[in-house]
């Protein structure tokens, strides 16, 4: 297996390098990432708190290592349970975390977790599992989990510490952080390792030089020790291209700068995991495409299913979306990024709208055609980008 990457500046969004970044691979327990990003967006909003408690059910307690190992009816609160997923990567908390968010159902969760990244600009993402433990059809990119990376860092930077927590003590039992990056290389301060057979050895990091953050990504590299050594490698490069260009050197960042030799890659099957062959649960979903390799859950196009009358198009009338964010000074911030990036495109000002909790950047005043041109160019530039018709 060849192994995937990105390296994206967690200010701007700009993609610094890719290889093979929007091949579909398996995120292994990078998952977690989502899975806390979802509990970080619950305590944001009050349903729950640091202090609740997160019970361990029998389906819970059967799920494979690695895992904190606590028997059917224990408890821990939420804030164990944080540290037990981002220290300890353990895969029976993060389904009882996930039914306790989910109303009780695992399933349900990881449908939340799909339309979360949707809203993100995950496109290429698929979650059925809260931990991600082995099951094909669950499925991400370097990209998008670069996306992930930087959207955890701009909307909860309150909790990104955990994922820098060299350990995590419960009850007497001294647990270590898997990701040996923190120790290895000064300013790295996370994210989350992952592995499995078929998907390689996974790690999402970021890390700080002087004034700026990268954010990269490693997705199936062949040992754990040369993951490391390459993701190392990466962010060392990206800080140094980086540094010369604010320098005033005209440096042209590009793939040759840091390696050679492309290949595609072709995913390998695993096992899948079928112990909810249940009728799926029918969600709507509002602001993006389905995603590729769909079961388990029923996505519904509101523009095919009645739910909302689709209005003939119009000239003029399509709108673009760049993305969803906690706050409406990110969202504004996102616009005016945006504009910098793909001037030609977004001459228009973008408006900040909210939707629920979130708030979305949107450019509006465009043609079909238009649309799918500015987020074709703005995709180039490795943001995210949605084409919206006149009824959404």
């Amino acid at each position: 297996m060849r192994y995937a990457a990105v390296v994206v500046d967690a200010e701007t969004g700009e993609v610094l390098f890719s290889r093979r970044g929007d091949s579909l691979r398996y995120p292994a327990s990078i998952t977690k990432v989502m899975t806390l990003y979802l509990t970080f967006e619950a305590l944001s909003t009050g349903r729950i708190s640091l202090e609740d408690r997160v019970v361990i059910s029998a389906r819970a307690a059967a799920q494979s290592p690695t895992k904190l190992g606590l028997p059917v009816g224990a408890s821990l609160s939420v804030s164990e349970a944080m540290q037990a997923l981002a220290v300890k990567s353990a895969n029976d908390i993060a389904v009882a975390l996930a039914e306790k968010l989910g109303e009780g159902s695992e399933r349900r969760f990881a449908a939340m977790m799909t339309l979360r990244a949707r809203e993100l600009g995950m496109v290429n993402t698929h979650f059925v599992n809260a931990s991600g433990l082995p099951d094909s059809r669950q499925v991400s990119s370097a990209r998008d989990l670069a996306i992930l990376s930087r959207a955890v860092l701009r909307d909860f930077p309150q909790h990104y510490s955990l994922f820098s927590q060299p350990s995590f003590t419960f009850q007497g039992r001294k647990m270590n952080n898997h990701n040996g990056l923190l120790w290895r290389m000064p300013g790295t301060d996370g994210l989350k390792t992952g592995f499995t057979s078929a998907s390689g050895y996974n790690l999402a990091a970021s890390g700080v030089q002087g004034n700026r953050r990268l954010i990269a990504v490693v997705l199936g590299g062949p040992s754990n020790a040369r993951r490391n050594a390459k993701m190392e490698s990466l962010l060392l490069t990206g800080f140094d291209l980086a540094a010369r260009r604010d320098r005033g050197e005209r440096v042209q960042i590009a793939q040759a700068s840091f390696e050679s030799e492309p290949a595609p890659v072709t995913l390998m099957a695993q096992v899948r995991s079928d112990t909810e062959a249940l009728a799926p649960d029918r969600v709507v979903l509002t602001s993006a495409p389905a995603p590729r390799n769909l079961s388990g859950f029923e996505i519904v196009d509101p523009a095919s299913s009645g739910l909302r009358q689709a209005g003939r198009p119009e000239s003029g009338r399509w709108s673009v979306q760049v993305g969803a964010f906690k706050s409406q000074e990110l969202a504004r911030k996102q616009a005016a990024i945006v504009q910098k990036l793909a001037p030609a495109h977004f001459s228009a000002q973008g408006r900040a709208e909210r939707a629920g909790t979130s708030w979305r950047t949107r450019f509006a005043g465009y043609t079909e055609t238009s649309a799918r041109a500015a987020c074709k160019a703005l995709k180039s530039r490795g943001q995210p980008c949605m084409v919206l018709p006149p009824a959404a």
